[in-house]
């Protein structure tokens, strides 16, 4: 069997149930972790992030062959699946653990990410300017269990995942079809 060597990226973008469904669905994502990063309390807990005094971001942790898929089709997709315009907040989730930050983990994807919001700003692809903060991956903490692939578990169960997920991950694997597992 080829070895292969695998990068990891850290997403911020709002509810990590929604964006774990939209990149677990991807060609060349081996895993996807939600969990919590960006604040300073150690070992947090989903209650305590939910209060917005530890601040940490919800994030998803992307490990991905990049043979398969790229970095910069990674923030293609961090970039459509959620709104980088609103400060702390996606949709009715609001507060500062549902910001919107990319977390590099080494100075290329520093300097990638840059780069893309550089260019989504001169092509004025939002109508309001992008508020997506870029910082330096900090410790990463795995969300509880039952927070793991929760749309495939329990999507079906949950009202808010009927109506904010589920349209948002069909409209998700419309536009990206060819690029599906």
């Amino acid at each position: 069997m080829e070895n292969k060597k695998l990068d990891t990226a850290i997403f911020g973008a709002g509810c990590f149930w929604c964006v774990e469904a939209m990149f677990s669905s991807l060609k060349g994502v081996v895993d996807v972790l939600p969990g919590y990063t960006g604040g300073t309390k150690e070992n947090p807990t989903y209650e305590e992030v939910c209060t917005g005094q530890t601040g940490h971001a919800e994030v998803i942790k992307v490990t991905y062959n990049p043979s398969e898929v790229n970095y910069n089709e990674l923030l293609e997709v961090f970039f459509t699946s959620h709104n980088p315009t609103t400060l702390n907040r996606q949709g009715e989730d609001v507060g500062t653990q549902y910001r919107s930050e990319i977390f590099y983990t080494n100075e290329a994807q520093k300097a990638l990410a840059k780069e893309y919001m550089d260019i989504l700003t001169s092509e004025k692809v939002f109508n309001d300017p992008i508020v997506t903060q870029l910082s330096e991956a900090t410790k990463f903490y795995v969300a509880e269990d039952y927070h793991q692939n929760y749309f495939e578990k329990s999507g079906d169960k949950n009202p808010y995942c009927q109506m904010v997920v589920k349209p948002k991950l069909e409209k998700f694997r419309a536009k990206y079809s060819s690029r599906l597992k």
